[in-house]
């Protein structure tokens, strides 16, 4: 059975946040539409979010190398105002010690479990960022025994370096996902 996971999509990562992907923004109506296929088809739709303590260790101010963001509770940690949530759909916290980053929604978060329990075995994978909790998550995915395919609509990158998506998207394909269009998502 397959699975929609939605990386990050949260204020911080959108247009006018503390960490705001370029055209982030953008991917909201695919994403939707991938949201309310897989909800109008009964299967399951999981939404991973950044949930940092204040003083995580990946702010800049406690020696990281990210702005401060997704602080749990506050306005750029909520998910992005325009995204469609179905009625039934699971939230994974991730990154909330503050001495532990996590990129992957797997990454100490009892996921793999919970869509194992679930019978599920395929992934759909879209969200923010391509270059880092994306890419991360679908690697993990992968090494878990997940098929993963990575819609390019629902994407977007950090790229501190202008091809840092670009690259993602090869390592992601390299591990084995496939990146598609969502009008290729059988």
């Amino acid at each position: 059975m397959k699975a929609l996971v939605v990386v990050d999509l949260q204020n911080d990562f959108c247009a006018g946040g503390a960490l705001a992907v370029d055209e982030a923004d953008l991917i909201v109506d695919p994403v939707n539409r991938l949201i309310r296929r897989f909800e109008a088809d009964g299967l399951p739709v999981v939404f991973t979010r950044d949930w940092h303590p204040a003083n995580h260790t990946s702010f800049s101010p406690n020696g990281g190398i990210w702005p401060v963001h997704c602080v749990a509770g506050s306005a750029g940690a909520e998910f992005n105002p325009s995204v469609y949530f179905p009625s039934v759909c699971m939230l994974v916290s991730k990154a909330s010690s503050a001495e532990t980053d996590a990129y992957s929604g797997f990454q100490g978060t009892g996921l793999a479990s919970t869509l194992r329990d679930l019978a599920v075995d395929e992934l759909v994978i879209v969200g923010l960022a391509t270059d880092y909790c994306v890419k991360n998550t679908v690697i993990d995915a992968l090494r878990l025994g997940f098929a993963v395919q990575v819609v390019l609509e629902g994407v977007r990158a950090v790229n501190i370096a202008p091809s840092d998506g670009q690259k993602a998207l090869a390592e992601m394909a390299e591990h084995g996902a496939a990146i598609i269009s969502i009008d290729e998502l059988q």
